[in-house]
């Protein structure tokens, strides 16, 4: 994420016939933003707590500060070296010590958790509240409220990419035989009715609430999880659509469709706490396939179109590449993942207690 937000985007590289290193021994910068500052300080700060975090629980605490300060700073070094050679970017000395002092930061944060023993107490966490084989599920929940954060056609509606697809292919296609070859849409699709609309909500909200199912082992705790995802993904959207219209319009998005489909994903979950972990993982891939089908053949409203290009061109738009390609591939990545943990599953799997 920092090198796409700081190598965005990608095009114009020149040579300007000056040292790639001068401008570590540039005067300080006349015009800067408190934007600036804060996210060059907190873009690595992640980045250094991770580090830090993944070193201690690695017995590798002698050089802990060694590598989550100082693979970040060689980050920040090299990227801003690269800026040289792009025409929008200016590199920056401050930004590099901005961004070390994020990564300082982050790392301190991890050691003082240590310290206070909150690594240990999510360690006992993880082991009570989901199965030891939990690793990619939990990967993918903690990635699915940034999914959200890209402006989406449909509330929680992820993964619709065959519009960009297609337009894609037919560019890089044009004026070859293969053209033809491609099942392009002679017609315009109609839209989702409000009925498909609520039923397409309902079975995004209800894939990420069974994959968080399939890895925990107690009713209850599956209980608290359901409260947890619907309140995350009143967040995020509200969040998503704070950023795209202003905080007058966070809650835009809120329509009688989603409010029937948060119902009906709501009903669906209470009723289906008790499965086993194979059955959930079986459901969950259900939603998704017919949920992908449902998004990817509705077209995308013109008022949609505009509201990406307040994104797309505002002070995020940085950062906007990230967050689109996570919402185009969660749902892939969880097919991936769910029939893998089908593979592994054994059929005649526990319920949860």
């Amino acid at each position: 994420m920092v090198v796409y937000a700081s190598l965005y985007p990608f095009t114009g590289w020149r040579v300007q016939g000056v040292s790639p290193l001068a401008f570590l021994q540039a005067p300080l910068p006349q015009y800067w933003t408190g934007f600036d500052v804060v996210s060059n300080l907190l873009g690595y700060a992640p980045l250094g707590f991770l580090l830090s975090v993944a070193m201690l629980r690695s017995d590798g605490r002698r050089w802990v500060w060694a590598v989550a300060f100082g693979v970040p700073t060689l980050l920040s070094l090299g990227v801003e070296t690269l800026q040289n050679y792009l025409p929008m970017r200016v590199p920056s000395n401050v930004d590099l010590v901005l961004n070390s002092a994020g990564a300082a930061l982050g790392a301190s944060c991890a050691w003082a958790l240590e310290r206070l023993g909150a690594l240990r107490h999510w360690s006992q966490f993880r082991a009570d509240w989901f199965e030891p084989t939990a690793h990619g599920g939990l990967v993918l929940l903690a990635l699915w409220p940034l999914s959200l954060l890209y402006p989406l056609s449909v509330p929680f509606g992820l993964g619709q990419v065959w519009d960009r697809l297609e337009s894609g292919l037919v560019e890089l296609l044009d004026e070859t035989p293969f053209l033809t070859w491609l099942p392009i849409r002679l017609e315009a699709p109609d839209p989702l009715s409000p009925l498909a609309e609520a039923f397409c909500i309902g079975l995004c909200l209800l894939s990420p609430l069974l994959m968080g199912y399939a890895e925990m082992r107690s009713i209850g705790r599956r209980a608290v999880f359901l409260l947890m995802l619907f309140l995350c993904a009143f967040g995020a959207a509200g969040l998503s659509a704070t950023l795209t219209y202003g905080p007058a319009h966070a809650w835009a998005w809120v329509n009688p469709q989603t409010f029937l489909g948060m119902g009906a994903a709501l009903l669906a979950g209470l009723l289906m706490l008790g499965l086993t972990r194979r059955l959930c993982t079986v459901v969950m891939l259900l939603t998704l396939a017919v949920s992908l089908t449902l998004l990817n053949l509705a077209p995308d409203s013109p008022y949609f179109a505009q509201s990406l290009e307040v994104w797309e061109q505002g002070r995020f738009i940085r950062f906007h590449g990230v967050s689109q390609w996570l919402g185009w591939l969660w749902p892939f990545a969880a097919l991936i993942f769910g029939m893998r943990l089908l593979a592994r599953t054994p059929a005649a799997a526990e319920p949860p207690h």
